[in-house]
């Protein structure tokens, strides 16, 4: 009976609070989801502001980007703290953004304002932290890179997801992650790369290889 009873506890405060990051030091695979999967970055402009934003927090907030990929609806990204508050910081990355796109769509053409923000308000029903809109779903699924090997699994994950998506052929040739770092060594963003063997991801059935840049 007491072990029923602690496992619905157990249940309850999975349901409730999600993952959670434990060691605020460590890096971390997150994913951050727009609501009801809205395609909001097909158009360049607001997958623009992510790169800023990811770039401010670079600068000014000691943010360490391992790896990233922005999708139309959703972004992946391998994140560290150099500040030992990730959490911290992947909440005012949340805050800014969601402000900025909110505002970008308000302000200036999209043919889809009136049904984006519809459903952004809607969403903002359900929580009583959101007075007007929600943007992002709460919770980021983050996971503690915890060995090489699975930092390795997250970043072929990662580059892979145009591929997958049918968006390019080569994943390098997506402007919008860190395959090309990866692979050509420059990118949109600048990164901090992981050592020692590369992904090839060149081709959907990835391998491994050794590489010195």
């Amino acid at each position: 009976m007491q072990t029923s009873i602690s496992i619905i506890i157990l249940m309850a405060m999975f349901n409730n609070e999600g993952y959670k990051i434990r060691d605020q030091s460590k890096p971390h695979f997150v994913t951050f989801t727009v609501v009801d999967w809205i395609d909001v970055f097909s158009r360049r402009r607001y997958k623009d502001i992510i790169i800023e934003s990811l770039q401010f927090c670079q600068k000014e907030k000691g943010m360490i980007i391992n790896g990233f990929v922005i999708m139309s609806n959703h972004l992946h990204a391998i994140l560290q703290s150099e500040n030992e508050d990730l959490s911290g910081l992947i909440a005012d990355f949340k805050k800014f953004t969601a402000k900025a796109i909110l505002k970008s769509i308000q302000e200036e053409p999209e043919s889809r304002r009136e049904w984006m923000l519809e459903r952004f308000k809607k969403a903002a029903l359900t929580h009583s932290r959101n007075k007007n809109f929600q943007f992002w779903k709460y919770g980021n699924h983050p996971e503690e890179i915890y060995s090489e090997k699975f930092m390795w699994s997250k970043l072929d994950y990662i580059h892979l997801n145009p591929v997958r998506s049918g968006i390019v052929d080569k994943a390098s040739n997506y402007i919008y992650s860190s395959a090309s770092n990866y692979v050509e060594g420059n990118g949109i963003l600048n990164i901090v790369l992981i050592d020692n063997p590369v992904i090839d991801v060149l081709k959907p059935n990835t391998f491994w290889k050794s590489i010195s840049w």
